[in-house]
């Protein structure tokens, strides 16, 4: 039996509401506009993704535990936690698994409360400001990253 090389793809608070919420700043592509491109990005690479999305911190933390046993890497947008969640900078210390955080639109050029990302120094990158395509850029990151490790299959 072959084994399955997989991401998963997590996100957080009020990712949910993406293509309503806010569309000058994060465009009208939906969640599942999201989900449909990194998977269809992945699949070119020979790669499943399971996907997921909580409002809640707790349910981002035991994903990215989830991750750690039952994949190959992890693209995160933790949304608004990027910010405050030491809690989530704890887990992806505690996992063995390369990160890449991403952000639709440029944290940097916005408000100066998210222009620190608690994530950012303990994830391998941060993709931010490229719309949605940023989510395929950070897929194309850690597949390439992944696969010169050697450490796709889980």
């Amino acid at each position: 039996m072959m084994a399955v090389k997989r991401l998963f793809l997590i996100n957080g608070p009020n990712l949910n509401m993406l293509g309503k919420r806010e569309p000058g700043t994060y465009g009208n592509a939906s969640l599942a506009d999201v989900v449909k491109l990194v998977k269809d990005t992945a699949w070119e690479y020979g790669y499943e993704v399971e996907e997921f999305q909580s409002n809640h911190e707790g349910d981002l933390v035991d994903q990215l535990h989830k991750a750690d046993v039952q994949a190959a890497g992890v693209i995160m947008n933790p949304a608004a936690y990027t910010h405050t969640s030491i809690a989530l900078r704890d887990a992806v210390s505690a996992i063995s698994l390369p990160v890449v955080e991403v952000h639709i639109s440029n944290i940097h050029a916005r408000e100066s409360f998210r222009h620190q990302s608690m994530l950012a120094p303990v994830s391998q990158g941060q993709i931010v400001g490229f719309g949605i395509d940023g989510y395929r850029l950070a897929a194309l990151a850690i597949i390439k990253q992944i696969e010169s490790e050697g450490r796709h299959e889980r």
